[in-house]
């Protein structure tokens, strides 16, 4: 690939038997993602780290800045060689190139509410690409009961937050993955409100206007 480059530290022996259709759905995904944003240079780092992973699919993804993600993944989970092959690889793999692709312009954010919107935005940019439904993250939590947690413009534009709580559940305080849902639930109501909204907005539309329309929905 010419524009994206795979790295494989330490995980080329573990993933020796899986190497080549991992290589193939990366190459696959820049095609699909060039027909809505140009996939820009890319280095994606291949890990096995057992353990380290989403447990319902065997993997995981993680933006490192505008040009780097990881794919790390456990060989030895029950679901990662099903993971590889029904394009759930593939998913995981254009949320962070969402990812990557934001950070080269408006960045992730600092506050709460553009966490929200970033994660969001890389749900909605799966979606857009794959046509397929929220990913069981995005939908962790009922609609209705998720709104429940939204917070006040304040606490929305704090820079002092949890992520590992809000996104990951961590100590409980919320329930697993509510800010996934959160974000794409806010996303959806922006869209909604703007149909016209293509790649390119996807990836850089700003957070306080996706909040916005989500305020007045």
């Amino acid at each position: 690939m010419s524009e994206w480059t795979i790295l494989w530290p330490e995980a080329e022996e573990a993933l020796a038997s899986w190497r080549a259709q991992i290589t193939r759905e990366i190459e696959a995904t820049r095609r699909i993602v060039s027909r809505l944003v140009p996939p820009g240079a890319l280095t994606i780092e291949v890990k096995h780290k057992p353990g380290a992973v989403i447990p319902e699919i065997g993997m995981v993804g993680h933006a490192w800045g505008p040009h780097l993600f990881s794919l790390t993944f456990d060989s030895g989970n029950p679901n990662f060689a099903a993971s590889l092959k029904d394009g759930t690889l593939r998913r995981q793999i254009a949320h962070e190139v969402n990812h990557c692709l934001r950070n080269a312009g408006p960045g992730y954010g600092l506050t709460l509410g553009e966490a929200f919107v970033s994660e969001g935005l890389a749900g909605h940019f799966v979606n857009r690409l794959f046509g397929t439904p929220p990913e069981p993250w995005e939908r962790a939590v009922e609609t209705a009961r998720a709104l429940s947690f939204l917070p006040d413009a304040t606490s929305l534009a704090s820079t002092d937050f949890d992520h590992n709580a809000w996104f990951f559940g961590v100590d409980r305080r919320y329930p697993r993955w509510l800010g996934y849902t959160l974000g794409y639930v806010i996303v959806g109501r922006w869209l909604a409100a703007t149909p016209d909204a293509d790649g390119p907005l996807l990836v850089n539309v700003a957070a306080a206007d996706v909040l916005a329309a989500a305020r007045r929905h």
